[in-house]
């Protein structure tokens, strides 16, 4: 994997809370073989640090945040979308936040225009998975679709999770709101909507992997060109801190808590030992990183830019 360029263009997540313009920044670009894979923000989010750290050892924790200079009380982390082009694809891998979610986020459009890209130039939206970062920015503030020239694309287990009229009961109070939202923007764009399943070769040399726990249905992507690869990893590995030094821990921010530390363990133990680089929805330096063993721990290490 080669990484060709970086362009970063400023701006401070607390931006947009001040009623600023909201910070565009177009993160990394490598190469899979023929494949150019960028990795465009989102923006940001702003999380309570219970969500990671709640219910753990409070003296683990500030050991493993204090060389990363975080916070326990509230973490911020980016949003990193992944456009694939190839043999005249234009593919994203998820849509963002839009303006619905939080007011950090919602920067793809313009993320994209910094790179040349427009909504209408996207061929295909294939989703990791139903939350709101991931899946509200299909509509905008119109309740029109915004990739209007683009076959979208989901997992049929995370489709039917999402669309079926029980999850809004069983999901919990505190991602009810995820439920209904969900719901009403996959209906909007159900006639453009394609299914896969685990395994599947969604588009050439691209092809799905479950990895659930964090959503029921949750897919990784492993797009491949001989022997060079790359996994776009969604959230199955949500941070760059508990969830590679603990691996095994429980984290709040998954539904099936220790399903997704099965899924994590597993997938940092495959990442490091093939060397398979990974680019993540929420880890740090546009997201694209190898996994490194270190005793019994893991490390994100972001790829050095050429």
């Amino acid at each position: 994997m080669n990484i060709d360029r970086r362009s970063l263009l400023t701006g401070m997540a607390g931006t947009a809370l001040l009623g600023l313009p909201k910070p565009t920044l177009a993160a990394t670009t490598t190469s899979i073989g023929d494949f150019q894979v960028d990795s465009v923000s989102d923006g940001n989010l702003v999380l309570p640090g219970a969500m990671f750290f709640e219910g753990h050892p409070i003296a683990e924790v500030d050991k493993i945040l204090a060389p990363l200079n975080m916070s326990k009380t509230q973490v911020e982390p980016p949003c990193n979308i992944t456009l694939v082009r190839h043999e005249g694809r234009v593919i994203l891998f998820d849509a963002g936040s839009g303006d619905g979610f939080m007011p950090t986020a919602g920067t793809l459009v313009d993320s994209l225009d910094a790179i040349g890209i427009a909504p209408d130039d996207v061929t295909h939206v294939v989703f990791t998975h139903g939350h709101p970062d991931h899946l509200w920015g299909v509509l905008d503030d119109f309740d029109d679709p915004v990739f209007t020239e683009a076959e979208h694309m989901i997992g049929q287990v995370e489709w039917d999770y999402w669309t079926d009229p029980n999850t809004v009961n069983t999901i919990g109070d505190t991602r009810a709101s995820f439920a209904v939202g969900a719901a009403r923007r996959l209906d909007a764009v159900a006639d453009r909507m394609t299914f896969f399943k685990d395994g599947a070769e969604v588009l050439p040399g691209i092809m799905a992997h479950a990895t659930v726990g964090h959503t029921p249905g949750h897919m990784s992507f492993e797009v491949r060109s001989g022997s060079d690869a790359l996994l776009i990893g969604g959230d199955a590995i949500g941070n760059n801190h508990i969830a590679f030094a603990r691996p095994k821990w429980a984290s709040g921010s998954d539904q099936d808590p220790d399903l997704a530390a099965i899924t994590r363990a597993r997938l940092l133990d495959m990442l490091s030992h093939d060397k398979t680089p990974l680019l993540g929805f929420h880890l740090p330096d546009g997201g694209i990183g190898r996994v490194e063993k270190r005793g019994d721990e893991y490390q994100f290490v972001s790829e050095e830019i050429q």
